[in-house]
């Protein structure tokens, strides 16, 4: 129910790649600009993200999910009503605020129901049920493009409504969850359970800097596609269309790639390799068709890497502090989409499509170089 729910949900979920290009047609932003308020739309994503965490675990999965979907709702809303730069500015910053509440409970939901062994699985289920809404997303955002770029967030804004609902009425009570965080509470007193110090797990902090390296990556295409081929003097519908595509190849390559064969390292290298021929392809393409053929290599280089990572995160986290855990990974998000807006729009201004792409490909090529060393520091520690 909670994969029908956030497929639900990525049915309208195309507004992030186009809160930029808003900024700039709808409301005369700068490029400079622009990339300043992207960068405090991210930074308001990071206490959002660790919010969803401490309230999936103390007021539980459902509730915070709900809550979360129905705040973003309002900011995309309020963003489709605006008049004025300010008024958007605004809504952008509430929207970050709401943004990331509702990825700690679902991902840690995921994990609740599922054994380590079978994460990747149920992690890539997810990942290709929101592909084939995305299908539908990126062709609806080319399709809503060629009228008024505001009715995208207003459609997003039904889905997050819609999403919420379905959560609301066809997920478990909270009941049980608050039982066990009671539980949980009483066993710590007790000395049965040890009290979690989620910031001094050395693991997770370093899966957490390998996580934001990525995820600034990723950041930089959702943000640098459109202005690339705003650049390139191509068509606004054109990211509708990457869209659609990259949803496209990520269904296609669940069942084509067999992903749950390869252990996690080897396959985050094997994505990082993926994702870096996609950028350097991209950091020569002038022509829609060329776009769409990288669009295909770095869609396979995220299906490697989105889930995996997911999994070594949850997989460190003690059942009671899985939230928490979850919670603190996903501050790479926070942090890229507070970074990526600066890196994505100033190395286009300094050095053009060719410079950000090249360097984003020549990142991710060390990160995949360096992947038996993350084997070797992330290994679980000895009794």
């Amino acid at each position: 129910m909670l994969v029908l729910a956030r497929a639900v949900n990525k049915i309208g979920a195309f507004t992030l790649p186009f809160l930029g290009v808003v900024l700039t047609v709808e409301f005369g932003a700068s490029l400079a600009q622009t990339g300043l308020i992207l960068a405090v739309f991210g930074a308001a994503t990071i206490p959002s993200r660790l919010l969803g965490g401490q309230l999936a675990d103390r007021l539980g999965r459902r509730r915070t999910i709900v809550l979360g979907l129905t705040g973003c709702a309002v900011a995309q809303l309020w963003i489709a009503l605006s008049d004025t730069l300010w008024s958007a500015v605004l809504a952008a910053v509430l929207l970050g605020l709401a943004f990331e509440i509702y990825e700690p409970p679902s991902q840690a939901t995921i994990a609740d129901v599922t054994e380590p062994a079978d994460r990747p699985t149920a992690y890539g289920l997810l990942g290709a049920a929101m592909a084939a809404a995305g299908v539908l997303a990126g062709l609806l955002a080319a399709a809503v493009s060629h009228f008024d770029l505001r009715w995208l967030f207003v459609a997003d804004a039904i889905t997050c409504l819609a999403c919420a609902v379905v959560v609301a009425f066809a997920l478990p009570a909270d009941r049980q969850a608050r039982g066990q965080a009671t539980n949980a509470a009483a066993d710590r007193v007790r000395g049965r359970l040890p009290k979690v110090a989620v910031w001094r797990d050395r693991r997770l902090l370093l899966l957490l800097g390998s996580g934001t390296v990525f995820a600034t990556i990723y950041m930089q295409l959702i943000i640098g596609i459109p202005l690339t081929l705003l650049d390139q003097g191509l068509p606004e519908s054109g990211t509708g269309f990457i869209l659609a595509v990259s949803a496209v190849t990520l269904i296609l390559a669940q069942r084509l790639l067999r992903v749950q064969q390869l252990d996690d390292f080897r396959s985050i290298a094997v994505g990082y390799v993926l994702l870096a021929a996609g950028l350097v392809v991209t950091a020569f393409a002038h022509s829609l068709a060329v776009f769409l053929v990288a669009t295909v290599l770095w869609s396979l280089g995220d299906l490697f890497l989105l889930t995996r990572y997911l999994t070594q995160a949850s997989g460190l986290a003690p059942d009671h502090a899985r939230g928490r855990y979850l919670a603190v990974f996903g501050l790479s998000w926070g942090i890229a989409t507070t970074i990526a807006p600066l890196t994505a729009t100033q190395l286009l201004k300094a050095a053009g499509p060719e410079g950000l792409w090249l360097t984003s490909a020549a990142t991710a090529a060390v990160l995949a170089s360096l992947q038996p060393w993350f084997r070797k520091q992330l290994a679980p520690a000895g009794p």
